[in-house]
């Protein structure tokens, strides 16, 4: 096929080569009959394929975030897992998934924390690779992302991130490599640039990374595309190793002929677009979109049935005193279920991983089904943590339109509006201001709030009197931020007496988007009346005093968690802390819920009997919830990052960049690798999680022979054979960790206190012992050495510490590297 595919480039025109290297639309690759090229179509996949602008608004599976299916920490379930979406790609005529995202999570306020899968390498290497092998052995292509450096949301289009050599080779790149050794077909190219000696301002510009290291040294064969509007230059990235420039049909390869003119030019070698092209075509191939649509029919798991079993699997049991959990439901009556995240579930994350489901089940439908007859559930709210109002319902709305104005205040276009948030692209190059009215009906009696979220210049009326004027030219950062989330903007306070009409006008200055093009964003809110925070609390307290057993379900929601923009703290919005402390002192059985999906502080977790972290569960979190908590299924997952008992204690809790540069002045210790070092105590630690069972790590033994050293690594893997059992009254699963303690001298390198190297997800049954076999590769004893630019093995004595987290450790082995 290799020799066939060659033969085809050189068939064809340079016109074509090129118009094949930009998208044909913001999803679909150009069809060239002439090559046998088929339209290959890309889609957005962390948490659900999405689908094309044809397919969007259609059913997409909303699957348990990457973090929730990483803390099971079970590579067979992410195979599933990926073996589902191929499914899904193929049902909705996908060729490649955008995914996984092999970021690490630097911080635990990184804003697309949910979308990765962990702090450590070796955890998020093995999950991401099992991914790809499972989406990949369908025929669905998978696209590791963001390469590389991509760890905070803060001024993310433009900032560079300073990596020593070191650190990237140890920390940031292996779980890149592992997902090429699984053979991934593509890899995305992340918006920001990466120091390593080397400036670039843009991943897409680097030649020693993209070329020098990923198709030359890693033998990556397949294409880089790059992340959606990152590509900013037409010679230097189509010259560092940038294959595929999306979206399209714009963008600077496209416009104006750019990259043609370039080659014409000698600015770029017609070799260098010939082995672009080679590659598209070896994707379609791979993909079955080469000469005819050869592309398999995949048949997946069924849907509510496989997202039920990987939310629950999952679930990470932080705390539960005097076995609360599983809620025994033939002993109970009454049970409350309180908290915001009850009424109003935030199942998945802001930004590009949203999908469209068709349907959610909410935590009080899941436990409602659960429950036997005969026992009452009351639901409760108990607290608002927004900070925002809610989008105004269209229900209120009776009139909404939208008119483009000149520079002289003449009409030249009423794009359609449909929805009381928008994002609308403007392409008339005449239009400069937009003017939004908006009439609210509000018939119930009371005090309503009305806010509206602005973006750039504008000027806000209600009822003809201004309510907020002024503001400047919106920022890149702000137009990026605005399209994941809710900007600020005026409120207004409007007494009801009797049902009444309020017009709401919304004078907006065109911004100019940059990569996006120009348009206006708004947003119009509402808050009908209703009780008082305090108010809501007693009702709350109220109904905890009238239980047998309340459940209290806190976290974020989509004004905390999302893609564009990074979080400032990691306290629960609102009052939830004192909710919980209420309710927990009105019902000493108190089971507390945390629905986020990303680390949050937690000051009550040692004094409520049970904590049950929840993530985001995709659209059947409900049901995955109830079978947790009445014991249908056990929680089996682990923490795959440290939770920490307050800001203080964060290792890096400021991702802000200083001047255009990301310093990732930690080094190697990145999360508990820093816990470690510097001898602080985590909440929670790494690898931490309760059951439903109990266990003991009964033996571990060191497999023989050991290998012997093959330069600067050891020649093979060194096994590790671990006995445990299950001591407790029902079947489980445990995870077992293996962590490399190095010699206390590595020859002057300054090296973690532990390091995962090898994990297993055990099942057994009560009562029973399981075996299991973890093979910790050669480079979990190596470190980088910048001086030779290769790995080196320093001599000593190592430790093997076998265990059930990184600070719970029931066995070290020793083993000697001469």
């Amino acid at each position: 096929m290799t020799s066939d595919i060659h033969a085809r480039v050189t068939r064809l025109p340079i016109e074509d080569k090129v118009r094949m290297l930009t998208g044909r639309t913001g999803w679909v690759l150009h069809e060239i009959p002439e090559a046998g090229l088929l339209p290959v179509t890309v889609s957005d996949g962390p948490a659900g394929v999405r689908g094309t602008e044809a397919t969007q608004q259609e059913h997409s599976a909303s699957t348990p975030s990457p973090t929730a299916v990483a803390a099971a920490w079970d590579t067979g379930l992410m195979e599933r897992t990926g073996r589902f979406f191929a499914a899904e790609a193929r049902r909705k005529d996908v060729d490649v998934v955008l995914a996984p995202v092999l970021n690490l999570h630097r911080s635990p306020v990184g804003g697309r924390h949910f979308e990765c899968f962990s702090e450590d390498p070796v955890l998020t290497g093995e999950l991401g690779a099992a991914f790809v092998r499972a989406v990949q052995g369908e025929g669905v292509g998978a696209c590791p992302k963001h390469f590389v450096g991509n760890e905070t949301e803060r001024e993310r289009t433009s900032y560079r991130a300073r990596i020593d050599e070191r650190t990237l080779r140890e920390v940031y790149l292996p779980p890149f490599e592992a997902a090429l050794d699984a053979g991934a077909w593509t890899v995305m190219a992340a918006y920001n640039g990466v120091d390593d000696g080397v400036e670039s301002n843009s991943m897409t510009d680097h030649h020693r990374l993209l070329t020098g290291l990923l198709k030359e040294e890693l033998g990556f064969d397949g294409v880089v595309v790059s992340d959606w509007t990152a590509a900013r230059s037409t010679a230097p990235s189509a010259n560092a190793g940038l294959d595929l420039v999306m979206p399209g049909p714009r963008g600077p390869w496209a416009e104006g002929d750019a990259l043609l003119r370039a080659v014409r030019s000698g600015e770029v070698p017609e070799s260098v677009i010939d082995d672009k092209v080679v590659r598209v075509l070896r994707l379609a191939a791979r993909v079955g979109k080469l000469d005819h649509d050869t592309s398999p029919a995949v048949e997946g798991e069924d849907e509510r049935v496989l997202l039920r079993e990987t939310g629950s699997r999952g679930h990470v049991l932080l705390r539960n005193e005097g076995g609360l959990l599983p809620v025994a439901v033939d002993d109970v009556r009454r049970i409350a279920l309180i908290g915001p995240n009850a009424v109003d579930a935030y199942t998945q994350g802001g930004g590009s991983a949203h999908v469209n489901s068709k349907y959610l089940v909410s935590p009080a439908e899941g436990l409602r089904e659960a429950l036997p007859d005969g026992v009452e559930l009351t639901v409760v709210r108990g607290v608002d943590p927004r900070r925002l109002l809610p989008a105004a319902s269209r229900d209120l709305v009776t009139s909404l339109g939208m008119t483009l104005l000149d520079a002289s205040g003449d009409p030249v276009g009423t794009p359609e509006l449909d929805r009381t948030a928008f994002h609308i692209g403007v392409d008339d190059p005449r239009a400069a201001r937009a003017v939004v009215t908006a009439d609210l009906h509000l018939a119930e009696r009371g005090l309503h709030q009305v806010e509206v979220g602005v973006v750039g210049r504008h000027t806000v009326r209600v009822d003809g009197d201004v309510l907020a004027e002024g503001g400047r030219p919106a920022s890149d950062a702000e137009i990026l931020e605005s399209r994941h989330s809710h900007p600020d903007g005026p409120r207004t306070g409007i007494v009801v007496d009797a049902p009444r009409t309020v017009r709401v006008e919304i004078g907006l200055e065109v911004s100019d988007f940059g990569d996006f093009g120009r348009g206006v964003v708004a947003q119009l809110r509402h808050l009908p009346p209703g009780p008082s925070a305090e108010e809501e609390i007693a009702e709350a307290v109220r109904a905890a005093e009238d239980s047998d057993v309340a459940v209290v379900v806190v976290g974020t929601n989509d004004e905390v968690e999302s893609e564009g923009y990074d979080r400032p703290t990691l306290a629960l919005p609102g009052r939830q802390d004192e909710l919980v402390r209420r309710v927990a002192a009105a019902n000493p059985r108190t089971a507390v819920v945390v629905n986020a999906g990303a680390p949050v502080l937690l000051p009550w977790l040692d004094e409520v009997p049970a904590v049950l972290w929840s993530w985001f569960g995709g659209h059947e979190y409900g049901h995955a919830l109830a079978d947790t908590l009445t014991g249908r299924s056990e929680p089996t997952g682990r923490l795959p990052w440290t939770l920490p008992r307050d800001h203080a204690d964060v290792p890096v809790m400021d991702t802000r960049p200083d001047r255009g540069v990301l310093a990732y002045d930690e080094g190697v210790f990145v999360g508990y690798r820093a816990y470690d070092r510097d001898g602080r105590e985590p909440h929670r630690p790494f690898g931490f999680g309760l059951g439903y069972t109990d266990w003991e790590i009964t033996e571990a033994l060191l497999g023989d022979p050991l290998p012997e050293r093959d330069g600067g690594l050891l020649g093979g893997p060194v096994r590790v054979t671990a006995t445990l059992a299950n001591t407790g009254a029902r079947p489980g699963r445990h995870v077992v960790q293996v962590y490399v303690e190095p010699p206390a001298d590595s020859a002057g390198t300054t090296r973690p206190v532990r390091a995962l190297a090898a994990f297993a997800s055990v099942r057994a049954e009560p009562g029973s012992e399981a075996t299991v076999h973890l093979d910790v590769p050669p480079r979990a004893f190596a470190v980088w050495d910048p001086a030779t630019h290769s790995w080196r093995t320093p001599e000593g004595t190592y430790r093997l510490a076998v265990g059930s987290s990184s600070r719970a450790i029931a066995h070290r082995l020793s083993l000697d590297v001469r």
